[in-house]
Formats: C-alpha cells, sequence, structure tokens
C-alpha cells in the first residue's frame, strides 16, 4: 500500500483558490498523516502553457496529490508525468468539478457523461505515471439516474486501471445552478456509495461531500469505506478536522497538535514567504479560521485581515493576533 493510500483515510480535498501550497503547509502542521490536495491543475497549463510553477510545494507537504484536469489523454499523460517527476505521491484526476470555465474545456463533472473518455485518458496517465493515478468524480450529471451510471462508471475506469476512488455523494447540475450551489443543493446520497463498495469490494473508495466532523469521518470508516474526505469544514475549521485527526482515525499515540502550535511553526515561513517578495495576507486568508469556536477568535480573524494586507505586515502581526487567542478567557461552563 502507497503511502497516499494509507492517508487517504483522511484527505483534505482539492478546492479552487483556497488549497495553495500555503494552505498545505499549514495543514500538514496540524496532521502528519492526512492525505492533502493540490487545487486543479489544468493539463494544458502545464504541457501548452508551461506553468510549472503550478507544480510548487513544499517537501514537508508529503503526502501531497496533485488534481488534474483535462480531457485528451496525451495531455493528460504528459501533465501526470510532469507531476510525477515533480514528486507528488498520487496523480488524481478531476470528473467532478461544474464549473463553466471547466465545462467549457470539456473536462470536469460533464465527463461523467463520456466514461470511455475517462477510461482512455486514466490508462494513458497510468503508462506515463509512475505513481497512482486517482479519480474524483459525482454520482452523475444532469438527468442521470446514479443507480445505472456511478456503477458503469466505476466498472469502466477501474478496467483501465484505476483502484482508488473519491466519490462526492451528490449529482452536479451543469446547467442553472452555480459552481457554489452545487456543493449544497443537490441532495447527497451517502447509501448510494455506501453500496457502491459492496459492489465492488477490491476498489478503494472514498466518501466526499457535506462531511463536517472526525466522528463522521470515523462512522463512514466503520460503516466499511475505505477513506474520508473533506473540504470546507477542514479549510474553514481546520483544528477541527486535523488536530485531533492522526490520533483518532490514523491510530497514532501521543498528544495531539495545536492551533497555537501552528501558528508559531508557521513563522519561519512566513518569514521565508516574505523574504521571497511575497505577502504576509498570501499566507494568513488560510489562517483564520485556525481558532474558530474559542475565545478571541474574533480578534485573531479581525487583526490579520485588517492588518495583513499592509506592505510592511510581517509575524509581529501573527504574534499580536495570537495574542489576543492566548489572553482571552476561556468560555464560561454551561450546565
Amino acid at each position: 500500500m502507497t503511502a497516499a493510500t494509507q492517508a487517504a483515510r483522511l484527505s483534505s480535498a482539492p478546492m479552487m483558490d483556497w488549497t495553495d501550497r500555503h494552505c498545505r503547509y499549514l495543514h500538514r502542521l496540524l496532521s502528519r498523516r492526512a492525505l492533502l490536495y493540490t487545487e486543479m491543475v489544468t493539463a494544458p497549463a502545464l504541457v501548452r502553457g508551461g506553468a510549472l510553477h503550478l507544480l510548487d510545494y513544499s517537501p514537508q507537504e508529503h503526502p501531497v496529490a496533485l488534481q488534474l484536469g483535462g480531457s485528451d489523454p496525451q495531455e493528460l499523460a504528459q501533465a501526470a508525468r510532469m507531476g510525477a517527476e515533480a514528486g507528488y505521491d498520487e496523480i488524481n484526476l478531476n470528473v467532478g468539478c461544474p464549473s463553466d470555465r471547466v465545462q467549457s474545456g470539456t473536462f470536469g463533472a460533464v465527463l461523467m457523461k463520456d466514461p470511455g473518455l475517462v477510461a482512455e485518458c486514466c490508462a494513458a496517465m497510468i503508462e506515463a505515471s509512475a505513481v497512482e493515478v486517482t479519480v474524483k468524480c459525482r454520482i452523475g450529471v444532469d438527468d442521470q439516474d446514479p443507480e445505472t451510471v456511478l456503477p458503469e462508471f466505476l466498472a469502466r475506469v477501474s478496467a483501465a486501471g484505476v483502484q482508488r476512488f473519491t466519490i462526492h455523494a451528490r449529482k452536479a447540475w451543469l446547467q442553472g445552478l452555480s459552481p457554489k450551489q452545487n456543493r449544497d443543493i443537490p441532495p447527497l446520497d451517502y447509501d448510494l456509495v455506501l453500496r457502491m463498495k459492496a459492489l465492488f469490494p477490491g476498489l478503494h473508495l472514498s466518501i466526499n461531500g457535506g462531511i463536517t466532523t472526525l466522528d463522521q469521518v470515523r462512522d463512514f470508516l466503520e460503516a466499511g469505506l475505505d477513506g474520508v474526505m473533506v473540504g470546507r469544514a477542514a479549510y474553514h475549521q481546520p483544528a477541527d478536522i486535523l488536530c485531533a485527526a492522526d490520533r483518532l482515525i490514523f491510530g497514532e499515540e501521543g498528544p495531539d497538535t495545536t492551533p497555537d502550535d501552528a501558528v508559531l511553526k508557521m513563522l519561519p515561513y512566513i518569514e521565508a514567504h516574505l523574504a521571497q517578495g511575497g505577502r504576509l495576507h498570501q499566507i494568513t486568508r488560510h489562517m483564520l479560521g485556525l481558532f474558530a469556536g474559542r475565545p478571541g477568535a474574533r480578534a485573531w480573524r479581525r487583526i490579520l485581515s485588517e492588518g495583513a494586507t499592509r506592505p510592511d505586515a510581517g509575524p509581529d502581526l501573527v504574534l499580536d493576533a495570537l495574542a489576543e487567542v492566548s489572553q482571552s478567557p476561556p468560555a464560561e461552563a454551561t450546565g
């Protein structure tokens, strides 16, 4: 079993404009074991555009997976080879994003309509990549019947060599709903994903969509699924999802990580980023939810939000914000 497959018991979802390398570095400080995903990188951007900076990451992020978007088998194969050579632990194909921009490129969720093309793409990627190729998909799109479409999709794509899938347990509506609405409005069908595990016991199946607590993660694992992917909750309340994950999900001994320690460990990373000409807010925008639910969280967010965009903002601002959390009185217990 690869490191990425072991780590996939709990993963943090790929999210455009959110899970950049600064976000992933922070998340790795909270959990040593969870699998982290990049934002979707389009194969044309790498192959035709030469945007190799999109492959940048810190060695500390491992295990980390590169998510690719595209629909041309040879282009995806070349991009997968580039990702593997860059050292990523997994190459993932996006068959779930519903945005208009993605649809116009004939990739993302619209590919649920063409499992044969997905299989062809994956076969080419597998041949080109030295690391495992995986797929993130929906249960169907538009008027498709997921009960019929999803098993056919899994059968055809797994026949091409893919053994690990993450299934977002919602349909995607390609017309009439925005990407944001597609994350909320189509109903979740967790039972269908569980039935797929019974139907395909040899596949490694992870579930995604609407999962907000580690208790839910454990419930799905105990129900027989191989992994759970958490999206917005892992971003907006990262401490709630990641700080206890190594102990509760991966069975490690030792104390849980804390957001306070993570902030202190981020300081050298922040200093290095600033020394290279970066700006503080590029990192701290991912840290705003670290203390969600704790006394002082509002002051933490306010100080960073208001101050991190200043040209001279640096680690001292982060320490000032942390002091507001540390000095806040504990919330009163209620009987």
